[in-house]
């Protein structure tokens, strides 16, 4: 058996690898998967680093197999991130996930889990909080809080709970464990060499050095050309020129387009377009995510189509991932793609699609359907 990990890498910090080499000491024999997003973010951002490029980084730093978490998972509620990242684990036969937590309380974690499912109460209370127009987190924690007297309103911890919500709804033989996280998520200044992955960006966009945050082979794979700009463009392209149609798009909903498109104009940035599209009702990263479905015209008729895990993509292994998968790819009820061909290309179309309009963006050449697995001896 095997140890999940479910990481964005936007980008590799030293943080990150505090959490590989923590993992190592408790669990040296063990193998190390990561689910991985790729060229898009939960937060609704272009990744900094390309995902062939986080792969390669992974292995370096400890990892033995890395798969990708498609799009249409990643970039979505905590809840349905959660849903593919745990569905993917649960494939690959990992008998534990690790992952960071403000609080470091398993138990606790468990506790307002198994509430969120089996407390009839807990729905209504929160359908209470949206209907007075309270962004969905605040309301999930609302509720908790009224219910248990507990709270949960940090993002690592928050997305702790949804993974631990997944695998007791679906009985999973996953052990959820957490390691102290040892910085602020949301942090903006780069204060500490462990710091989080925003204030590194944040350093980037300011021209700071920011080599003393990110392990020594991280700085070259940072594509700091990835121009918000450049997103912006297409996005206000795609938005005048769709108009009224946005609303197909997944997420755009409750007539949020109407501000989408009052606003499109009048923003001459992607922050100032989600500053003046933001309410109490859609937070920074709703809204965000948001964009990039139009930006990558992911549809709600495509959300549909694309509901499950029905393919595991492999980003990269070393002998030890390899052997792994090797062992278990005889179980597996679902295609292992490590190449694109006749057969599998239907599975990866939306995927394709998006990782086009990244490199559009990113200024890459990459021939998307000659890509392989990156290996690591």
């Amino acid at each position: 058996m095997a140890i999940g990990i479910i990481c964005e890498y936007n980008p590799f910090h030293n943080g990150h690898l505090h959490h590989i080499k923590k993992i190592k000491e408790l669990y040296n024999n063990e193998e190390i998967i990561l689910v991985l997003s790729g060229n898009f973010t939960q937060r609704g951002d272009l990744s900094i680093i390309e995902k062939y490029d986080k792969a390669t980084i992974a292995l370096e730093y400890g990892v033995d197999l890395v798969v990708e978490l498609p799009f249409q998972f990643v970039t979505q509620s905590a809840d349905i991130f959660a849903k593919g990242s745990i569905e993917i684990l649960n494939h690959l036969k990992c008998n534990k996930i690790i992952f960071g937590s403000e609080s470091n309380n398993i138990e606790q974690l468990k506790h307002l889990a198994k509430t969120q499912i089996n407390n009839k109460e807990y729905e209504t209370l929160v359908k209470k909080q949206l209907d007075k127009g309270i962004n969905y987190p605040t309301a999930m924690s609302n509720a908790l809080k009224e219910i248990t007297n507990l709270t949960v309103t940090t993002p690592n911890d928050l997305l702790g709970l949804s993974y631990i919500k997944e695998i007791e709804k679906n009985k999973y033989n996953i052990t959820p464990i957490s390691i102290q996280r040892t910085n602020n998520y949301h942090q903006k200044e780069l204060l500490n060499e462990v710091t989080s992955a925003t204030s590194i960006r944040n350093g980037l966009k300011e021209n700071k050095d920011i080599t003393k945050y990110v392990p020594k082979k991280v700085i070259h794979f940072i594509n700091n050309e990835i121009l918000e700009q450049k997103y912006f463009e297409l996005l206000k392209y795609r938005i005048i020129s769709e108009h009224s149609n946005i609303s197909k798009y997944q997420t755009v909903d409750e007539g949020i387009e109407n501000r989408i498109i009052k606003y499109i104009n009048k923003a001459n940035t992607l922050e100032e377009l989600v500053e003046l599209i933001k309410t109490k009702r859609y937070t920074h990263s709703k809204i965000k995510r948001m964009l990039i479905h139009i930006l990558c015209s992911f549809t709600k008729e495509e959300r549909k189509k694309y509901n499950q895990i029905n393919y595991i993509r492999i980003l990269g292994f070393n002998t030890k991932g390899k052997n792994y998968i090797n062992k278990i790819k005889k179980d597996l009820n679902i295609p292992l793609i490590t190449n694109i061909n006749k057969t599998n290309i239907s599975l990866l179309e939306l995927e394709l699609k998006c990782d086009t309009i990244y490199n559009l963006i990113a200024k890459r050449n990459d021939n998307l359907y000659s890509k392989k697995p990156i290996i690591k001896p």
